[in-house]
């Protein structure tokens, strides 16, 4: 197989993906706080792939401006990830409605029914993130267009089973929806199985946050760079009755004062010093502001270097596009070694 025979078999494989979020490359962005801005989210799209704006704790106006923003440097499509728990969460929705967003990416939790069918009656498509077959099932009976699953390989908050096996289980079961993997993806041999597992199209975050177009510090940059994939490792919980959602996330003297802090809080309530509600909140509150202090201020030993495990494969700042057509070389590639070994058997 040449070249163009093994580039017209890519566009095949995910013809789906492509045709769902209508780009040349079905690979979207993942939306990182502070970090998918729309600079970051427009040089995605520019260069072939979706971008998607991380909404977080935006208001209804900053997410109106952050749309109207990333409209003014691309043409291309782009969607907007919104955090179910969010308190405007029907504002927001709003927002996306009215500037005419045409993907929004529910995140953080099952969304309710209404709001999936309030935005699928205004015209747009709906994706979720599932973290298991049965969810993804009563996902796609709830209207949901597609479902991206992400591996706890993946940076940020995670779950506990791993991409390769929430591919392997849910691929085969959920034809009725396109279904994106993400989590520890990074480079185009690994687009390539999934897609041939039955993906529509992949989900990158970490590869995109040392590009050139990316706003994060260069310290946040810089320790992307100099990391290996077993320096991004998740959060600890010390006692179960005071849980930790795990966050991946680069090690450093934040990660070591988080255990401190733990043990500290532990003790206090122990000694009646302390609710357990009261415990929990110190707990949860460690990490206020961490991953802002990080990206945006470059604290990277205080604040939260959120990064998933192919970050290892991070070496360098290069442009969206550059990082974008690396990876469908390498993807393209890998097609044309594999269908020359079967050539020859």
């Amino acid at each position: 197989m040449d070249r163009a025979a093994a580039k017209a078999r890519l566009n095949q494989l995910w013809q789906r993906g492509r045709d769902f979020l209508g780009v040349e490359y079905a690979i979207m962005g993942g939306a990182m706080s502070w970090v998918s801005e729309h600079n970051l989210v427009a040089a995605i799209s520019n260069g072939g792939g979706f971008g998607v704006i991380a909404c977080g704790s935006m208001s209804p106006d900053l997410l109106a401006k952050e749309i109207a923003a990333t409209r003014a440097l691309t043409k291309k499509p782009f969607g907007v990830n919104l955090i179910t728990m969010h308190p405007e969460l029907a504002k927001l929705s709003d927002v996306c409605i009215g500037a005419g967003v045409g993907h929004v990416v529910l995140a953080g939790g099952l969304p309710a029914s209404a709001t999936i069918s309030h935005l699928k009656d205004a015209g747009m498509k709906v994706l979720c993130f599932s973290p298991a077959l049965p969810f993804a099932k009563r996902l796609a009976r709830m209207g949901v267009d597609a479902i991206i699953i992400e591996g706890n390989e993946a940076g940020g908050h995670i779950g506990p089973v791993s991409t390769s096996v929430l591919a392997q289980e849910i691929l085969p079961a959920l034809p009725e929806v396109p279904v994106f993997v993400a989590g520890g993806i990074g480079r185009g041999e690994a687009v390539v199985g999934y897609l041939e597992m039955g993906a529509s199209g992949v989900q990158m975050g970490t590869h995109f946050v040392c590009a050139t177009e990316s706003i994060a510090h260069p310290n946040f940059k810089h320790a992307f760079i100099r990391a290996n994939a077993r320096d991004a490792i998740p959060s600890i919980q010390l006692d179960p009755r005071f849980p930790v959602i795990p966050v991946r996330a680069l090690a450093n003297k934040a990660t070591e004062r988080f255990l401190e802090r733990q043990q500290e809080v532990i003790a206090q309530y122990r000694d009646g010093k302390m609710d357990q509600k009261s415990a929990q909140l110190e707990i949860e509150h460690f990490w206020a502001g961490a991953l802002r202090r990080a990206v945006i201020d470059g604290d990277v030993e205080n604040g939260s270097v959120m990064a998933g495990q192919s970050v290892g494969m991070v070496t360098r700042e290069q442009p969206c596009a550059d990082i974008i057509a690396e990876i469908v070389d390498q993807a393209v590639a890998a097609l044309m070694v594999r269908y020359r070994s079967e050539a020859a058997e």
